[in-house]
């Protein structure tokens, strides 16, 4: 069967915003049938060695990453532990991670864009444009997509309208699509995930699938109706290894 991944969770530990303890996100996790959780902390775990302690007592794939806030939106990035200086400039990001070895994925890229002004800022976009775009054609040739390795498509937080603009974009690039939830509570867990055919066991073997493109973005495994959203990727095998 898949192995089903929430690549974007945030807890008390790592993010002022969220309400969910580590001991909530392990057992809603275990009652969803999650093989393992990325924590993309907004500041992240301040103790690695207590994060490690953590996810080998979790019983789970426990991941720790990290969500940067840049001048071109937020990044979700798997394989750097820590904030470092310049990495709001998505371009100092890119050198970063490519010197690390890490993988960046644009999350919810077109949040908020489709709200009746005043309520419809986009990181993306805002200040940055003159106009938003009307149609997914028109985003294609956004420079940000260039300094990424992935695009999130379905997010857990954002509208059905901004994730299905987010999947028309990615299938015109030929781009590869992340799936996660956004959860700052057990609500809403696991409702996006990026699926795995082969096993993920940690966090190396995590990026390296991601970088080998060897996944699918999903939605619907909160409510036991998983749909897989792509953009011509195969679905995960049921029978898979």
């Amino acid at each position: 069967m898949p192995f089903f991944f929430d690549l974007h969770v945030h807890t008390v530990k790592g993010s002022s915003d969220s309400g969910l303890s580590p001991d909530q996100l392990v057992a809603e996790a275990k009652r969803l049938g999650l093989s393992g959780v990325c924590l993309t902390e907004h500041g992240g775990w301040t103790d690695k060695r207590e994060f490690d302690a953590f996810a080998q007592r979790s019983g789970l794939v426990m991941v720790h990453a990290l969500e940067v806030d840049t001048d071109l939106g937020h990044v979700l990035v798997f394989g750097m532990h820590s904030y470092q200086p310049g990495m709001f400039r998505i371009s100092e990001l890119r050198r970063l991670a490519a010197r690390d070895g890490a993988f960046m994925v644009l999350a919810h890229p077109f949040r908020n864009m489709f709200n009746p002004p005043p309520y419809n800022k986009n990181l993306l976009y805002d200040g940055k444009v003159h106009t938003y775009p009307h149609v997914p054609q028109e985003a294609v040739g956004h420079p940000g997509f260039d300094l990424v390795d992935a695009v999130e498509v379905v997010n857990g937080g954002n509208t059905r309208d901004e994730n299905w603009f987010a999947q028309e974009v990615t299938r015109l690039m030929g781009r590869k699509g992340t799936g996660g939830s956004d959860a700052h509570s057990t609500l809403g867990l696991a409702k996006g995930v990026t699926a795995f055919n082969d096993p993920v066991r940690s966090e190396g073997e995590l990026i390296e699938a991601l970088k080998a493109g060897a996944f699918v973005a999903a939605e619907g495994l909160n409510v036991g109706n998983l749909r897989y959203v792509g953009n011509g990727a195969a679905e995960p095998d049921a029978a898979g290894a």
